[in-house]
């Protein structure tokens, strides 16, 4: 009698994969090799880059606009975008100038008036979004523009200027400002505590997208919203809580910028929400949501902030950094969608 040879057959779920699969798979890889690009770059050609105040420098624009990456980063996982965003920085640190310079109000308590209603425009964003079935990008940029408006015009209606200083000598601002702005020495550098604030940022986020249900729940909404919902994830409440998370990041933002420098402008942070978004898709985040890492936003940001500032420091036109987003966002696009699909291919 004649035994069948047997055939092995290999579950899909135990091929191994390789290590440059592994890496293609990863969104924050191309940001990363783009930085050190940037980074070898600017350090050859301008001395001043590389010093501790050169470092300095960048790192705090950097944290900045990296706070905001990774929220709004987080929001296009989820499949949505905030054009608000850059605003509600203005916006927060406007409410805390007026309140407290223009009418007394408690510092604190001007902070958590400017928290609750920026977390109240995130929901409202969110909820007009999944109650109408508009684009976020419309909605959004409504919000934009009503926010613009109001900043500008009752700012002027009640300091006569378009800004608010003079909140250096408001009680309670010593304490506040060893929150949100002030620095401390870190080998050779002046290091400021936004730089802290990134970082912690970036690893809470981190940390939810890749070991939380939350997370989990975001992926799906950003990938398959429909087949999300039939499967139990609430989509509306997790699509709410990251427009709420992106108005609470432009808070925070707002006010470090405004402990740092103790005064605020009506015209603060307009614009700024397209280099967050730049930032997220060089980070890995696709346009068409489900995929994407806080990691990589933070990089997409630190490629930003040397960006900027080496440009500063090699006595360019400032006029070139336009052009250099311009073109790192398509740059970031063609790559990420080269990637995908070569890590496809040899699955």
């Amino acid at each position: 009698m004649t035994l069948n040879t047997a055939t092995a057959v290999t579950d899909e779920r135990l091929k191994k994969t390789s290590l440059a699969i592994t890496l293609l798979r990863r969104p924050e890889v191309g940001a990363a090799v783009a930085a050190v690009a940037i980074l070898v770059f600017f350090s050859v050609g301008t001395r001043a880059f590389l010093t501790p105040p050169g470092i300095s420098t960048w790192l705090y624009s950097s944290s900045l606009y990296g706070i905001m990456a990774v929220a709004v980063a987080m929001l296009m996982i989820g499949g949505e975008f905030d054009l608000s965003a850059g605003v509600m920085t203005g916006t927060t640190g406007l409410i805390v100038g007026v309140t407290t310079t223009q009418w007394g109000v408690n510092i604190w308590l001007a902070m958590v008036l400017a928290l609750a209603i920026a977390l109240a425009v995130g929901a409202g964003n969110g909820y007009v979004v999944m109650k109408t079935g508009l684009p976020s990008f419309i909605v959004t940029l409504a919000t934009f523009f009503i926010l613009q408006g109001i900043n500008l015009a009752v700012t002027k209606i009640i300091t006569g200027t378009v800004q608010v200083e003079g909140l250096a000598a408001v009680p309670g601002f010593d304490v506040a400002k060893l929150i949100f702005g002030s620095s401390f020495p870190f080998f050779g550098m002046t290091v400021k505590i936004s730089i802290v604030w990134w970082i912690v940022a970036t690893a809470v986020a981190t940390w939810i997208l890749l070991r939380t249900k939350r997370g989990n729940w975001i992926f799906a909404v950003g990938g398959q919203a429909t087949s999300s919902r039939e499967a139990g994830v609430p989509v509306r409440k997790v699509k709410i809580g990251l427009f709420m998370t992106t108005s609470g990041a432009g808070w925070l933002v707002g006010m470090l910028q405004l402990f740092d420098v103790s005064t605020v402008q009506a015209t603060t942070g307009v614009g700024q929400e397209f280099i967050y978004i730049i930032c997220a898709v060089v980070g890995g985040c696709l346009l068409t949501g489900g995929y994407g890492s806080a990691v990589g936003a933070a990089i997409g940001a630190l490629i930003y902030g040397m960006a900027l500032q080496g440009i500063v420091f090699a006595q360019w036109d400032n006029n070139w950094l336009k052009a250099f987003l311009g073109g790192l966002l398509l740059l970031a696009v063609l790559v990420n969608l080269y990637i995908g699909k070569r890590a496809g291919a040899r699955e």
